[in-house]
């Protein structure tokens, strides 16, 4: 079933709420609105197409969550490539990557509906066209929350994080063929009561950042820097709440985040992150508003393409955005 876009083309004078004249949002559109609840977003380029993958279901939480995939040649018009269901479990958080050996990575965690052992169990599945895909594979650990995979040299990365009260906290899996990972760091030493979203960026001399986000207290994100063997990481507040981090860094070394900002008007934002000084600052607020967030990143043809989700218009939709950012 394809769906047809509904473009919204901004007048970049329009005197739309940008910190920094250094980018510029070049269009944004909705591309999918065909559940009552789509949600929690992510973008990939594979094969001269594009993938997007998100949540579709009844709410926001609802037993019936199911994750769609739909592809694009162009990035205007879109199809549904596939549709991942269980018929046991509210399936959510969709994240989506390119394998060292060139399939597609689906993961995502699923909410049993009649929890006996455990409640949450993290998934991945695998495809070579984004269309047929394997069996579900069980990875990472019971109840603990395998977030975002990133791969880096041949191997996988992600922070997992405890979902429930007596097992809060963050910890590090590492995996060579993402299908079995092994225990890294147990439990991360980030202060406060609940860590949990987490993006990983790797850079040329191997080291990694994390963008995390932490709830309760201190409410507010953490940026964290590691080396090989990445057991060790040092952590710095960044005084700011933010919801579903996603971060990358562009060719002229600059780090860009997408995030949820709660100050004033809740919203989906673009943020510059200073890796040195552990700040981060907004410089692009995109079209949105109450639930929204779950951005994926790509850089493309000179834009920065950000899926996100966001009911702004009404009911919580499925946005890509085109931005340019000028070099510095």
């Amino acid at each position: 079933m394809k769906c047809l876009p509904l473009v919204i083309v901004l007048v970049l004078a329009s005197g739309l709420i940008r910190a920094d004249e250094s980018a510029k949002l070049v269009k944004v559109q909705k591309i999918w609105d065909q559940a009552p609840h789509n949600a929690f977003t992510d973008l990939v380029r594979f094969q001269d197409r594009w993938f997007c993958v998100f949540r579709e279901g009844q709410g926001h939480v609802s037993p019936d969550g199911a994750l769609r995939v739909i592809t694009s040649a162009d990035g205007e018009r879109w199809e549904s490539a596939a549709l991942i269901t269980s018929p046991n479990s509210d399936l959510r958080d969709a994240k989506i990557t390119v394998t060292p050996d060139g399939r597609l990575m689906l993961a995502g965690a699923e909410a049993i509906n009649a929890p006996t052992t455990h409640r949450h169990q993290s998934l991945v599945w695998f495809s070579a066209d984004g269309r047929t895909w394997s069996d579900k594979h069980e990875v990472g650990d019971r109840d603990n929350w395998l977030w975002r995979i990133t791969w880096h040299k041949g191997q996988a990365y992600g922070f997992g994080y405890g979902c429930r009260n007596d097992n809060r906290g963050i910890r590090l899996f590492t995996s060579s063929d993402g299908k079995s990972f092994d225990t890294l760091i147990d439990k991360a030493s980030v202060e406060g009561t609940y860590p949990n979203e987490t993006s990983l960026v790797f850079v040329s001399d191997d080291t990694c950042y994390c963008l995390l986000r932490q709830d309760g207290q201190p409410n507010s994100g953490y940026l964290g820097a590691s080396r090989p063997p990445y057991t060790e990481w040092n952590w710095q507040k960044l005084g700011v709440q933010l919801g579903g981090p996603h971060m990358l860094r562009l060719p002229d070394g600059r780090f860009v985040a997408a995030v949820r900002l709660y100050d004033k008007q809740v919203r989906t934002s673009l943020c510059w992150v200073d890796v040195e000084a552990g700040k981060i600052t907004e410089f692009l607020a995109l079209p949105s508003g109450g639930d929204t967030s779950y951005a994926g990143l790509v850089l493309h043809d000179g834009l920065l393409w950000v899926s996100y989700y966001s009911s702004h218009e009404g009911k919580t939709n499925i946005y890509l955005a085109q931005v340019a950012i000028s070099p510095q």
